[in-house]
């Protein structure tokens, strides 16, 4: 029964997500034309981009310290 709530959930999130991003096309073409205008588009890329890099650095780094750890 846990198992089959489980995968019930997953799709339900899932059908959740997708709905949403139909909801949301119109808006979305409008807000990074709006930001592409105005040369706004580049800085969120590059925040993003280095929010990606510092959390895979940040678990690498986690990995690193576990497997120093499990050898001991």
């Amino acid at each position: 029964m846990k198992k089959y709530f489980k995968s019930l959930l997953l799709i339900l999130m899932a059908h959740v997500c997708v709905v949403s991003v139909y909801a949301q096309d119109a808006a979305v073409n409008a807000n990074t034309d709006v930001m592409r205008s105005n040369g706004k588009i580049y800085v969120v890329m590059a925040v993003v981009a280095t929010i990606v890099t510092g959390l895979f650095i940040y678990v690498y780094s986690i990995d690193k310290k576990i497997s120093k750890l499990e050898n001991k």
